[in-house]
């Protein structure tokens, strides 16, 4: 049963489990946006955003074309705010700060590096974050984590590259087999245009 945060005529919000694909896809039957058409009984939904599928926390989906192309173009503007928790391996060098990075994302292995230079298929990867706590004696830190771009496994390479990957991601270093990996999607916040009012919502993991 997938737990519904909030639905309107125009659009859902849900925690999605991390190890569910947050897309329709035609290779995989089973995906959060299908499951909560057969739980809900919904005919289509549009995918105007998307969480890796190791990642958990909130994810919106659009119920018509309209509302799926106004979130959309206020993805593209900046103004759709993602706010994310993690705890990562390391102590940083800095409580808060931002990071700005090159990113080039692989298909074949489905997986991102950062590069130096700008060329095809290379796009700037922007975040800032400020640190909640650190464990001395597990080495960890706690973060909160505003997203300025949207690339793909842009959290998880961006700390990685720096020697503080999440904890539990394999893919990007990290030593420790925990599941679900540390990061969660923990704040979204838009224009709701149907209603004419900004709207946000909130999760926290229970690992957090």
């Amino acid at each position: 049963m997938i737990k519904v945060v909030f639905e309107n005529s125009n659009f859902i919000v849900c925690e999605k489990e991390a190890g569910l694909i947050s897309e329709f896809s035609p290779t995989s039957p089973i995906s959060l946006p299908s499951l909560l058409c057969k739980q809900l009984s919904l005919g289509e939904l549009f995918t105007v955003h998307r969480l890796d599928k190791e990642v958990s926390g909130l994810i919106v989906y659009a119920k018509n074309a309209q509302t799926a192309a106004a979130i959309s173009r206020q993805i593209s503007e900046g103004l759709f705010q993602k706010e994310y928790l993690a705890i990562v391996s390391g102590k940083l060098s800095s409580t808060s700060g931002k990071l700005c990075d090159l990113l080039y994302h692989d298909k074949q292995k489905n997986k991102t590096y950062v590069v130096k230079k700008k060329r095809a298929g290379v796009k700037e990867a922007v975040l800032e974050y400020s640190v909640v706590d650190y464990d001395a004696v597990n080495d960890t830190s706690k973060l909160k984590i505003k997203l300025l771009t949207g690339r793909t496994h842009q959290i998880r390479v961006q700390f990685a590259s720096r020697g503080h990957s999440i904890l539990g991601d394999r893919k990007y270093g990290s030593p420790l087999n925990v599941k679900p990996i540390r990061l969660h999607s923990h704040s979204i916040s838009f224009f709701d245009s149907d209603n004419k009012e900004n709207v946000s919502f909130t999760s926290l993991p229970s690992w957090f």
